[in-house]
């Protein structure tokens, strides 16, 4: 189903309607600032273990991992 087709209420339920549609756009903005923080943090986790010879094994799959969640977020 296209996302950009609204379905029509009764009168009587557009205030239940809006005040859903309200909390899920916080739900998904506080989503996407979330998924942005822990990309961040991801990312700093992975240059501080790349620092370590040993360590890059484990610390360059998270800093790309961390990069695409940020990607993710922002768009």
């Amino acid at each position: 189903m296209i996302e950009n087709q609204k379905k029509q209420y009764a009168w009587f339920l557009q205030p239940f309607v809006l005040l859903w549609e309200f909390v899920a756009s916080i739900l998904k903005f506080t989503g996407r600032i979330l998924g942005v923080i822990l990309g961040l943090v991801l990312m700093i986790i992975g240059i501080i273990l790349t620092v370590t010879v040993i360590g890059a094994v484990v610390g360059i799959p998270l800093i790309i991992f961390g990069f695409l969640l940020m990607l993710r977020g922002i768009f």
